[in-house]
């Protein structure tokens, strides 16, 4: 007889702040609704014809012909770019979310998550080491024969993302297509899945996406970014976020002091 506890996951987060540190993917909507408090960034993830979440990953993002005839689905998230060690900038001190009634869809749909196919969910039911997920017997059935008990989070996460696709869609084409260097970086990251994705910054995207409200995002942005890439100098495993904060932020200062 097969255990029931394998079949049937249970979880309840105990708000143990855990998971709340480095990237957090956000949809279009919430970047620009935080500009003001995350440091953002366009993460670029390449999945090749032959890997199994291909088919999945196409409709979020983009299918991109390269030049050796294959294709690559990349999937283009706006997130929020943190150092793995950094807390989220809503983390209060006693480790709560100070933002509930603005919490990302990302943190609502945890542990599931939209890029994967709904029966293959099971082992983001697994804490990780270090995380204080309840996952006993008193905790609530979350999943049940591969499919998610209570999915509002899960689809409300999932037809945002389908939502904007189009916009991130265009995106990327037409930066494709004016900066060889993207493909370059498509290519690359393609060829080393190890390093696995590579990252944008936001005034790309308020000159060839969006450019709605664009002087009043880059206003909040500006400062932020100016703020992380103080606390990132000097700090050698910070580098690579310090050298792109202190671009994103040149790059958004025209923007910025515009009146």
């Amino acid at each position: 007889m097969a255990n029931k506890s394998a079949t049937e996951p249970r979880f309840a987060c105990t708000a143990c702040g855990k998971c709340c540190f480095g990237w957090l993917p956000l949809t279009l909507e919430e970047a620009f609704a935080q500009a003001g408090r995350f440091p953002l960034a366009m993460v670029w993830t390449p999945v090749p014809r032959s890997s199994r979440a291909f088919d999945l990953t196409a409709p979020f993002g983009t299918t991109i012909h390269l030049p050796n005839r294959q294709q690559v689905a990349v999937l283009i998230a706006p997130t929020a770019y943190l150092p793995p060690s950094f807390p989220c900038p809503a983390l209060s001190e006693e480790g709560l979310c100070a933002i509930q009634a603005d919490k990302p869809l990302r943190c609502r749909t945890m542990p599931f998550y939209p890029y994967r196919r709904e029966e293959d969910q099971a082992d983001m039911l697994v804490p990780r080491k270090g995380w204080a997920c309840d996952v006993s017997e008193q905790a609530p059935v979350v999943y049940r024969q591969r499919r998610i008990v209570d999915r509002a989070d899960f689809d409300g996460e999932r037809a945002a993302l389908l939502a904007q696709a189009p916009v991130l869609r265009a995106y990327a084409e037409t930066l494709l297509k004016l900066y060889p260097a993207v493909m370059a970086q498509v290519l690359a990251a393609t060829r080393s899945p190890a390093k696995g994705a590579f990252v944008t910054g936001f005034a790309s995207f308020l000159r060839h996406g969006r450019q709605d409200d664009a002087i009043g995002f880059a206003k909040q942005q500006h400062p932020v970014l100016i703020d992380f890439e103080a606390r990132t100098t000097g700090t050698p495993k910070w580098a690579e976020y310090g050298a792109f904060y202190r671009q994103s932020a040149a790059d958004l200062a025209w923007f910025a002091r515009q009146v």
